[in-house]
């Protein structure tokens, strides 16, 4: 007996009767396991190229862009072969593109890749995804709006309104993205991941096959033509079958656009101060995918009365939290950010839900809910950045958000609203003009009021007319203006962005001291007067860099073992920021520092900003593009110190902590020589991590530096490093510090190349009282 007849004897067993359970949970679970496959790749290949962009968080940004319009395509791949080819061969079809993908399996970088370029590399990335992973995730994306096509011809008697289905294929998005960081990232490597993803895509191949063999029998069998449910007299709860506006098409792809968007802005956000890693880039597009499970069904689970109250508000507390300096303003923006983002995306969800069409426009509904996402995604990762230098996206959207609540376009206006709501904006911002003007003159020296005052104000306006959606909008706008034109968080010092951040250089209050910050977190500071009030003649290195730090007093140790006292000691630092460390080099020693982000090469340079490089080494020795790519490319014994501090924001890249990584670095050291990790880090155990790892290596010799300098302002900051040598010599002068200790014990896992977890790290340092 052949393969195709057996099919037609499973599929015969399994859906002899429409009404039985059968060939429901067939179409459910193809679709569940479709689902799973295909949200588990999207971390999974992300985490395969992160490091070859330095652990950017806009990889995700951008990959999350990538696998949208991967989505539109599938969509509309599968919105032709639904209309145009013929129900019989529909399935034969979609069996022969899927064969085609198996072809690229397993999932991995392309062998023949290129090294990625210096500075922004969105053209780059995006060609990375094409070769390594495009076509598998193509053949999968357009399984759920064909499968319930499929399932829309099989006579099912739920058969006429099939969007239900659309919950069995969020939950299975939402199981593999929830269970990624916890149940396979923490026990299997990415070679393996890949493995047992090409092994379900077969599997899922199998089932569509199945389902393809019950569609085909059904629209054959004259008893189900007989008996099905004419379409002249759909369930009372099916969606009335009218050909869709372009209008109401339009509508579809802006309540689309607006979450998608704000899923990148906000997870963007979230990541550039933790770090870029799967366990943050899966929470919040699982949240989103969650709000269709709760609101895509006839009776949401959370009403939308409730949704309409609250979400005002939290676009309210977010702007607040933006407005605010320091981590109290970051944490208040990501926590109720949490809030406000999936409450929005609720409420827009709810609203196309609202306004879906029959069941005969099925597969066109979802390809214009899948236009709208690709270019809210377009928007926030690619175009956002290149128009503004900060991330004001975020807070753009949670206001544009305002506009997908019922009634905006539909709901009556008053006599004279818009106009009276148009002349409420423009005198707010003239007076808003007015107060930034006052201040910066010198004549209005309360910065902070103004703008509390405001938003306080337009905050309470935007709470109170929830029936007004137009109202709300207007004062939601007025609230993001005021943070934009007067000072705050936002707007504060000179901002430059690239694909690797944003990096701010602003003065302290007090306007003694220039910082340089990437996020929330400073990575260099330069004092410019003394305690006399008189200007510095020579920079004076400060926060983790100044004379008496580990990092510094490492170099002195590096001149000591290798007695090299002013002759060529040779000295690689990974990570530029401000040029500090380049004032504790000596006439005759060689220092070569590595970064991967022009835009901060550019701001060291720059002796308007710091004088760090121009007054300590005019003509300095800087290679661009990521550590590990342009260290491998050295000499082996080349330095006698090598210094790790390549910062992204507040997080190291996950791949400069590994044991693969560690043995790059000896591998580059002097006999004598002195490797050393910056690993200080607010939220995340890194010191755990280092020794972990360290002590993989064979030989390695391992200690902590742990500099508890009382509070002495950005002057001078504690810090953790971490000394590696494979000397004996260099070890004893090390133990010689006065704040080196012996490296604790390693009680997780140790990273390498092919694993890593950041949410033990994570819980450790929260447990220990770090968060």
């Amino acid at each position: 007996m052949d393969a195709v007849a057996i099919g037609h004897r499973l599929v015969r067993r399994l859906s002899g009767h429409r009404d039985t359970a059968a060939s429901l949970g067939l179409f459910a679970g193809t679709l569940f396991l479709s689902a799973l496959l295909l949200f588990s790749v999207q971390p999974m290949f992300a985490k395969m190229v992160l490091p070859k962009l330095g652990g950017s968080p806009s990889v995700w940004a951008v990959s999350m862009c990538f696998f949208q319009a991967a989505l539109l395509a599938g969509y509309c791949y599968a919105h032709a072969l639904n209309r145009y080819a013929p129900s019989k061969m529909a399935p034969l079809i979609h069996l022969c593109v899927l064969g085609l993908a198996v072809l690229a399996l397993p999932i991995g970088l392309p062998a023949s890749g290129t090294e990625p370029p210096a500075g922004d590399a969105y053209l780059w990335l995006i060609g990375m995804l094409a070769l390594g992973v495009g076509l598998p995730f193509f053949a999968v994306s357009a399984n759920a709006p064909l499968l319930q096509a499929w399932f829309a011809r099989s006579g099912h008697p739920h058969a006429n309104d099939p969007y239900f289905l659309y919950g069995a294929s969020n939950l299975g998005s939402l199981i593999a993205l929830l269970a990624y960081p916890v149940l396979v990232e923490p026990f299997a490597g990415l070679t393996r991941q890949a493995s047992l993803w090409a092994a379900g895509f077969v599997v899922l191949g199998l089932a569509i096959a199945l389902c393809g063999l019950a569609m085909r029998m059904h629209a054959d069998s004259p008893a189900v033509a007989e008996t099905s449910t004419p379409v002249e007299a759909p369930p009372a709860n099916a969606a009335p079958v009218v050909s869709p506006t372009w209008s109401r098409r339009l509508g579809w792809v802006g309540l689309s656009f607006v979450p998608s968007g704000l899923l990148v802005a906000y997870s963007s956000y979230l990541t550039t101060d933790l770090a870029s890693a799967p366990f943050l880039w899966v929470l919040p597009l699982a949240a989103f995918l969650a709000t269709f499970i709760l609101v895509f069904r006839d009776k949401p689970v959370i009403r939308h009365d409730w949704l309409l109250a609250l979400q005002p508000a939290l676009v309210g507390l977010v702007l607040f939290g933006l407005a605010t300096p320091g981590n109290k303003g970051w944490a208040l923006a990501c926590i109720g950010g949490t809030a406000a983002f999936v409450v929005t995306t609720l409420v827009a969800h709810r609203e196309l839900y609202e306004q879906r069409p029959a069941s005969g426009h099925l597969t066109e509904f979802y390809l214009w809910m899948s236009l709208g996402g690709v270019l809210g995604g377009m928007f926030a990762a690619l175009i956002a950045p290149q128009i503004f230098n900060t991330i004001w996206e975020y807070p753009l959207l949670l206001v544009l958000g305002i506009a997908c609540r019922p009634g905006l376009f539909t709901k009556p206006l008053a006599r004279g609203e818009i106009r009276d709501m148009i002349a409420l904006a423009i005198g707010a911002i003239i007076v808003l003009l007015g107060i930034a003007g006052a201040m910066k003159s010198g004549q209005m020296s309360l910065s902070t009021l103004p703008r509390i005052l405001f938003l306080t104000g337009f905050g309470f306006l935007m709470i109170v007319n929830g029936e007004r959606p137009l109202r709300q909008l207007v004062a939601g706008c007025v609230m993001l203006a005021t943070i934009l034109i007067l000072p705050s968080a936002m707007n504060r010092g000179d901002a430059e962005r690239s694909f690797f951040g944003v990096h701010r250089v602003t003065l302290t209050m007090d306007k003694e001291m220039r910082i340089l910050m990437h996020g929330t977190t400073i990575h260099g500071a330069e004092r410019l007067i003394d305690d006399k009030g008189q200007k510095l003649a020579t920079p004076s290195p400060a926060t983790y860099y100044y004379a008496g730090s580990p990092m510094t007093q490492g170099v002195n140790v590096a001149r000591q073992v290798s007695g090299k006292h002013g002759a060529s000691l040779n000295v690689g630092v990974v990570g530029l920021g401000a040029g500090s460390m380049a004032c504790h080099a000596k006439t005759g020693e060689n220092w070569r520092f590595y970064e991967i982000d022009p835009v901060v090469v550019k701001i060291a340079r720059d002796a308007s900003r710091f004088s760090f490089l121009s007054r300590c080494q005019p003509t300095p020795d800087i290679v661009l593009g990521d550590a590990r790519l342009t260290l491998g490319k050295e000499p082996a014994q080349r330095f006698d110190y090598l210094l790790i501090d390549a910062f992204s924001s507040d997080s190291v890249p996950v791949h400069l902590l590994t044991v693969e990584a560690v043995k790059l670095y000896l591998d580059k050291l002097a006999p004598d020589g002195i490797l050393a990790m910056h690993v200080s880090n607010r939220h995340l155990d890194l010191v755990s991590v280092a020794a972990a790892t360290v002590r993989k290596v064979p030989g390695a010799l391992v200690l902590l530096a742990d500099d508890k300098v009382k509070d002495k302002g950005f002057d001078e900051a504690a810090s953790h490093v971490v000394y590696v040598t494979k000397s004996e010599t260099a070890a004893r002068a090390l133990k010689a510090l006065p704040y080196v200790e012996a490296m604790p014990a390693a009680e997780i896992s140790p990273w390498t190349d092919d694993f890593s977890d950041i949410l033990i790290p994570l819980y450790r340092k929260y447990k220990n009282g770090g968060l």
